[in-house]
Formats: structure tokens, sequence, C-alpha cells
């Protein structure tokens, strides 16, 4: 499922030709995820930002921002032009009909979402509403960060995943920062020091994968239909059986909060 480098990426590409557009028409797949999305028609793109894993855009009457448009990704999710290499197939789930151009949101899978909402009410998409800080925002700091792990006795991995403690961390780089950090993805107790190198580490991980568009390994795809280049800057995920590239010891893959997890037994002990 992309995350928030994946998420990003698509909302810098997304951004730069959607905000300001309005649009005419829409037509959405009735077997999908998709809640209010007709909705959206007639209305103005007045912006286009990202919360967590989530696109935002709200949308404008002409006068101000009553509705936002709220869009997921899901596991295969992808939103492409008309015109730019693209033509529409079987697994288009949503058509936006805009000033001069369309744009489709692919989806092989049915996972994404797409809903129009009051703007700012997210109560019915308990994912978004109870989201952490934004890790490389200015309210994401070491002390709150550690508090947040402090109020559960998950494993801290399953804390990173559950978008409380901090938003859009998700598998990747959950154990790309767990390692960076030296810390155990099974471990139930940080400390205030272990608590703030995490921290670093997770903004390092996620702001390398930002300049690098994020990481593909099948699905994921930018609006222009390029992948992330960030898969052969991986050093944890995926890596099972490897040797660790700071011990040598070879890297481990268990199951933590349901997910495959790959870690240091040597580097990262509980």
């Amino acid at each position: 499922m992309p995350e928030l480098p994946e998420v990003e990426s698509v909302a810098r590409q997304l951004r730069r030709r959607l905000v300001g557009r309005r649009i005419r028409e829409v037509w959405a797949d009735p077997q999908s995820r998709f809640v209010d999305v007709h909705a959206a028609a007639g209305a103005q793109v007045a912006g286009l930002r990202r919360r967590g894993k989530y696109l935002l855009a709200p949308l404008s009457d002409g006068r101000q921002a009553t509705n936002e448009l709220v869009m997921h990704l899901g596991m295969t999710g992808a939103f492409r032009f008309r015109g730019d290499g693209w033509a529409p197939d079987d697994y288009v789930r949503a058509t936006f009909v805009l000033d001069d151009a369309v744009l489709d949101f692919r989806d092989v899978r049915r996972f994404g979402r797409l809903t129009v909402v009051r703007a700012g009410d997210y109560a019915g998409i308990p994912t978004l509403d109870d989201l952490g800080p934004e890790p490389l925002g200015a309210h994401f700091r070491p002390e709150d960060f550690h508090r947040a792990l402090r109020r559960s006795r998950m494993p801290v991995k399953a804390q990173l995943l559950s978008q409380r403690p901090v938003a859009g961390v998700g598998n990747i780089y959950a154990d790309e920062a767990l390692w960076q950090a030296r810390i155990n993805p099974r471990a139930r107790r940080i400390g205030r020091e272990r608590a703030a190198r995490l921290w670093e580490t997770i903004r390092e991980v996620l702001a390398a994968a930002i300049e690098r568009e994020g990481t593909t390994f099948r699905d994921y795809q930018m609006v222009n239909g390029r992948s992330g280049r960030n898969a052969g800057f991986l050093v944890a995920y995926g890596q099972q059986g490897r040797p660790c590239p700071r011990c040598g010891t070879a890297l481990r893959k268990i199951t933590v909060a349901g997910r495959g997890t790959t870690y240091c037994p040597s580097c990262q002990r509980v």
C-alpha cells in the first residue's frame, strides 16, 4: 500500500494540474468504495494537500470551500490524465471530466477510496480523523512522540502502523526507520533516548524516499506514469536473508501486527 512518500509524490504532481480547474462531470463505479463522489461535479478544486496517506482537495462553490474530496489510493490506486500516454482500461473506477482535461482513477484491487465530505468533517473516516502529527511538520516533536509511544504496550512497529503516534508510516518505512534506529520491532518499552533516535530516523527515511519519489515494487505509479526510485535503497524491508549492512548478520523476517517485518537480530535486540 502506498505510504507517505508515495502519496506525497502523487500530491505534488496532481496539485500542479488539478488545482484551479472545475470538475464538470463525475463518473464513478457503483461497486467501488466511493461515497457521495458525484457531489464534486460543478465544483472548482481550490487546493490539494496530503494528510498521512490521504489526499484532500477542498471544493469551492465559487465563494467558499464547503466540501472536500477525500482520496485514498488503497493498494493499487493511481491517478492518470488522458493523453499522457494513457488510455482508459477495464480497471478505471472513476473519471473526472475537467475544463480541458480528463482525470481517471484506476484501481485494480478496488481498495481505493473517494469520498466527498463537508470540509474538515472526517468523523466518518476514522483512519483519517484519528491521525497523529505529520512526521515532517513542526507539530511532530520528540517529547510528544515519546509520550505517545508510552501510552500503549503494543510492539513499537504496531504502534507506528496504527498511525496514532505519527501519520503516514506504513510497513516499508517502519522497517527502515526501526533498523536505522537499532530498535527491535517487537519492543514494547521505548525510552526517551531511543524514542528521540526513532523520531529522527523516521524523518530521515521519509525525506529520502520523497526525494526519490517513493518505492515501487509493482503497482505504485505517479500521475505521470513513472515509478518511484527508492526500492534500490532499502536496507531492511524485503531484504530477509541478506547480510545486515551494519554488522553482517543475516536479516530475519517475522510477523508483527499481522505484517511481514524484517530486522537484524544482532543490531536490533529487544
